[in-house]
């Protein structure tokens, strides 16, 4: 059964060294008293719920997986999750980063971010259930009426109640404006929602009292696409007015999806049969409402698979160092042993630093953009905040893209350096391929992934945001220019930050010709500018390992070694991409469909 380690050491180094998180909140006035000592104990306390209650049932919760029982449409979770859940309300986790107003703790997202990667590590099917709960808690701060704000958020601040998102139907994928579900108003300001939904993360189970659904629906006059979506609030269990359950509302489970990965979380086929909700937000405007439960998906998404690129590491190194087979090409390097251990072949390394790299490149790119997030919610300085939410804007695709397609990566080696044993199931490596491949999948695909980052968050204001991260980056680059021992970063560096600016130039006078020139170079455009952001951040921890290297701790040492590893093998990725995404739409488009 695999085991995971949480990376304190790591985490501490990219909160404290590489971005000085506690001198940064400290400027945010909700954060005014947060304190060095009290996120790591945090941290520290966190990463042994993960690694003690939640590592050992995500291999038996991904073999026994959720049951259905089709006569009362109750779903049970795996074993040892509802327990597992009551712990975790128990010990206030639900409410780490809520709004002390509703019972939360007030913490940083930051903090939360670094709690979720842990989790995610440990268990991603099982941390899936609190993780919807904090969207809809989200959304509905947000968005919400008092009314509902009082109902709904001090029960799933607490954890108590768990939350959903319903978003699309059988015909629909990610083109929402096709739903069909549809919202009649009763007369008391209520309304009868009628519908299928499917893909529904955590839809039914049996790990909390009450399931909160946010439901996209149509009202009788809406207009036709997205346009018309507006969205509705749907308890399973009505709520009486002084907050105790009411009766059973009709939204229940339909089926259970059987899927390659996360068994151990219940995606539920949701059938509303004039299920009773209120509306959130204005008609008609469900979708702008929904966006901040889904932008949290998709940072949430980039989260789980950062999680796994770590736990399969860990574990991978553990076997390589362990698994005797061959002899070194240049000579034994165990002579006491009838073979080396594979951590001395080659390629075995590159297999292992690959994910190592995309694993701590992905920790502080995630880190980084949490901060921001921090700012954009909570900063007095309105143009700060402003500058804050554009960047986070930019840099959630590239999280939920960037890192699930390294996870993908970075998993499916780790499984390769187990040889035959790594696709058998005991060994737990195989589950982390499968759990990662869902990864690039849902909560928008990697492809409308790229098509928003491209699209909508760099030509539609013609890379305004982009120049601004790119400023920050040309500051590191003057910054760090003259010295000597940090050219084997700074200049591949610089040269990335040159070619993405050419790049996004030539693919906008394409688009500016033909729009279709934007799905052709999207997915490659991604991925390059993935590797800026990546480039970025680890020419910064470059420089602090450099300034450390003599330190004594092996931590720097390795911190560096890692560095040069993605500099001489992972960032030259690009040239390909570069290539690929500049040969344009003709190579795609010119067979005619006949011919497929």
């Amino acid at each position: 059964m695999p085991q995971y380690n949480p990376p304190l050491r790591d985490m501490k180094f990219v909160l404290h060294e590489l971005l000085h998180a506690v001198d940064e909140l400290k400027l945010l006035p909700p954060h005014a008293e947060v304190d060095e000592d009290t996120i790591n104990a945090v941290l520290e306390e966190g990463g042994k719920f993960a690694s003690e209650v939640l590592t050992p049932i995500n291999l038996s919760g991904d073999q026994e997986g959720c049951v259905l029982d089709k006569t009362t449409h109750e779903v049970k979770a795996p074993k040892g999750f509802k327990e597992a859940y009551a712990q975790y309300v128990e010990g206030g986790w639900p409410a780490l980063s809520c709004d002390p107003e509703y019972g939360g703790q007030g913490l940083p997202v930051l903090v939360n971010q670094f709690m979720y990667e842990m989790m995610n590590s440990a268990n991603q099917a099982w941390t899936m259930y609190p993780g919807l709960s904090h969207g809809a808690y989200e959304a509905l701060h947000a968005h919400g009426t008092p009314e509902q704000k009082a109902t709904y958020l001090p029960k799933l601040t607490s954890g108590v109640w768990t939350g959903t998102m319903c978003l699309t139907e059988p015909h629909c994928g990610t083109d929402l404006g096709l739903l069909r579900s549809k919202a009649e108003p009763v007369g008391d300001g209520s309304y009868k929602i009628t519908g299928q939904k499917i893909f529904i993360s955590a839809g039914e189970h049996d790990l909390a009292e009450n399931i909160i659904h946010l439901v996209l629906a149509r009202l009788p006059d809406a207009p036709a696409g997205s346009k018309g979506i507006s969205l509705f609030v749907v308890p399973k269990f009505k709520v009486n007015a002084d907050g105790s359950l009411g009766e059973r509302n009709p939204v229940y489970c339909g089926g259970l999806e059987h899927k390659m990965g996360i068994h151990g979380n219940a995606t539920a086929q949701i059938v509303l049969d004039g299920a009773v909700g209120t509306l959130v937000g204005q008609p008609h405007k469900g979708l702008q409402a929904m966006f901040v439960m889904m932008n949290a998906a998709r940072l949430g998404v980039g989260n789980q698979s950062l999680g796994l690129t770590e736990v399969a590491y860990q574990n991978a190194v553990v076997y390589a160092k362990d698994r005797i087979q061959m002899r070194a090409l240049s000579g034994p390097k165990a002579p006491d042993k009838p073979a080396d251990p594979i951590i001395v072949h080659p390629d075995v390394r590159k297999m292992l630093l690959t994910a190592r790299a995309y694993a701590e490149g992905g920790r502080a790119l995630s880190a980084y953009t949490a901060l921001q997030l921090d700012k954009a919610l909570s900063s007095d300085d309105a143009d700060e905040r402003k500058a804050c939410e554009d960047e986070v804007a930019l840099l959630t695709p590239i999280i939920k893209a960037f890192i699930s397609d390294n996870a993908w990566i970075a998993t499916s080696h780790c499984m390769q350096v187990y040889g035959g044993h790594g696709y058998i199931h005991e060994w737990g490596m195989e589950q982390f391929v499968r759990d990662s491949r869902i990864n690039m999948t849902y909560e928008g695909t990697n492809t409308v992934q790229s098509l928003d980052l491209l699209g909508r968050k760099i030509l539609s204001n013609n890379g305004a945001t982009l120049k601004k991260f790119g400023k920050k980056i040309a500051e590191f680059v003057e910054e760090e220019g003259t010295s000597e021992a940090m050219q084997e970063f700074i200049n591949p560096l610089a040269d990335i930050g040159d070619k993405v600016t050419k790049l996004t130039t030539e693919i906008g006078m394409k688009a500016f010709q033909n729009p279709d020139e934007v799905g052709a170079a999207a997915v490659d455009y991604l991925r390059v500018v993935g590797h800026l952001c990546f480039a970025y951040m680890w020419a910064r921890m470059a420089k602090l390992a450099l300034e450390k290297k003599d330190s004594g701790d092996p931590f720097y040492t390795a911190k560096l070694a890692t560095a040069r590893f993605y500099f001489a093998k992972l960032l030259p990725e690009t040239a390909s991409l570069i290539r690929t995404a500049r040969a344009g739409l003709n190579p795609l488009m010119e067979m005619d469909e006949a011919l497929f």
